[in-house]
Order: C-alpha cells, then sequence, then structure tokens
C-alpha cells in the first residue's frame, strides 16, 4: 500500500455516526438493482427513522431500499416510480408516506445538478399543467422552462463493483444507472463494494467516479438482487415476496 494514498476503507460499524432520524439519504439504483443492502441492512439495524429518501424508486418489499419503507423508516420520498413496491403505494394512499414524483430524466439531472453544485436546472415537462404550481419560471431565447432546484442529501450511499482504497469506482453493467449521480451529491458518500484493491489496481479508463467524490468505502456482504419473477415458493410456485 502506498503510504501517500490516503484509505477511506473503514469498518460498517464506524459509520453509525453519520446515520441520523431525519436525515436526508439519497440511495442508488433502479429496482433495487445497484442499490448498496449491506448499507441499507445496516441502517435497519441502527434503528434509523423519520428519513427523507431520494431514490429513482423504492425497490421491491424487501429488496433495495423498499426495505426501508416496508419497515416504516421513511417519512417522506423524492422518485420517479413506486410502482414496484405496494407497501410504498399503501402509505402514500394512507397518508403515512410524503411522496414527490418526477420524470426519471428530470429526477436523474436534479441529483447530477446537485453534485456539480448546479442551483438547479430549467425543464418544460409539466407546463400548463398543475405540476407548474408554486414553480418559478424563466424564458430563455423566447421558451419558457420551469426551474426545478437540485437534489443533494446528508448522505449518500452507493454500490460499486470494485473500488480502490482512494475511493476510485467501476460499476458492473446495469448495476451503474443512477450510483454515478448519487455518489456525487451527498455531503457524505459511502460506498459498498463488491470488491477493494489498492490503489493503482483499477483501470483508469474504466473508473466512473473519482475517488474525490467518496469519503467511506466498507466492503458488501452479498447482494439480494432477485427479482419478483424469479421468486420460488417451496413448491416451485413462483411470486412469493420474502425478506432476507
Amino acid at each position: 500500500m502506498n503510504p501517500n494514498i490516503p484509505s477511506k476503507v473503514t469498518k460498517m460499524e464506524d459509520l453509525a455516526e453519520h446515520f441520523k432520524d431525519g436525515m436526508t439519504l439519497m440511495c442508488g439504483g433502479f429496482g433495487g438493482v445497484g442499490a448498496p443492502p449491506s448499507l441499507v441492512n445496516f441502517i435497519l439495524d441502527l434503528g434509523i427513522k423519520d428519513i427523507e429518501l431520494i431514490s429513482n424508486d423504492v425497490g421491491f418489499p424487501w429488496i433495495g431500499p423498499g426495505k426501508l419503507i416496508t419497515e416504516k423508516r421513511v417519512r417522506r420520498i423524492v422518485v420517479s416510480h413506486i410502482g414496484s413496491n405496494p407497501e410504498a403505494g399503501k402509505q402514500m394512499h394512507d397518508g403515512e408516506l410524503d411522496v414527490q414524483f418526477y420524470p426519471q430524466g428530470t429526477l436523474a439531472e436534479k441529483i447530477r445538478a446537485g453534485g456539480m453544485g448546479l442551483g438547479g436546472i430549467l425543464v418544460d415537462v409539466g407546463l400548463g399543467t398543475l405540476v407548474e404550481k408554486g414553480k418559478q419560471k424563466v424564458t430563455v431565447d423566447d421558451r419558457e422552462y420551469m426551474i426545478e432546484p437540485s437534489l443533494t442529501a446528508d448522505v449518500s450511499i452507493v454500490f460499486a463493483k470494485e473500488a480502490d482504497v482512494y475511493g476510485n469506482l467501476t460499476y458492473d453493467k446495469s448495476a451503474r444507472n443512477t450510483n454515478p449521480h448519487v455518489a456525487t451529491a451527498g455531503n457524505i458518500t459511502i460506498v459498498e463494494a463488491e470488491r477493494i484493491v489498492e490503489a493503482g489496481e483499477l483501470d483508469p479508463e474504466c473508473i466512473v467516479t473519482p475517488g474525490a467524490f467518496v469519503d467511506y468505502v466498507v466492503p458488501s456482504k452479498g447482494v439480494d438482487w432477485q427479482w419478483v419473477w424469479e421468486l420460488k415458493r417451496a413448491d416451485g410456485s413462483p411470486n412469493v415476496p420474502h425478506k432476507k
């Protein structure tokens, strides 16, 4: 190990101080795939509640950040959809969960803008509808836009295929999804990595997230990205939700 390269690798239990009731939490992933399961389970074990969650979606009830919804640890979510998690829909209709929807591209851009230090983005999706209520507007080249403020979080949690000790990250196929944006937009960014290597071992051309955005790296205890159509009962019949 190069002594001139600071190591960001730490133990899971040493991260407890960064998770607090009422925090804003940003989570990578898409349908659970690419979400950091060990970190989600750690937050559950800590008993953290009243979370404001920012994520593309809330996975399934037993996969990804969906577990936080199922256990009623979340008071508000900012998402593009909740269709794969009926528990989120139930809590929304029962008035237990505040849900803010954005088109997926708008949500991704709001997160990207937050990570790049921008104040917001200009969008025209929703003009002339109830979406524009309360939104500030500007005109650029004779075209009207709504201003959508950028999104940041107290803590961002992401999953990476590989991380070096400085926090440079690579991702695996579709598990890359929203993770690169989310990794940039947290006041604290914590990475759960499938494989951790020494500095200099990753191909620079394959690094997606520079380590400058990362504060801590922890080893993964394994993923739980089993899709609903892959689940089986003991008798072999499909589609029974379960928790791990």
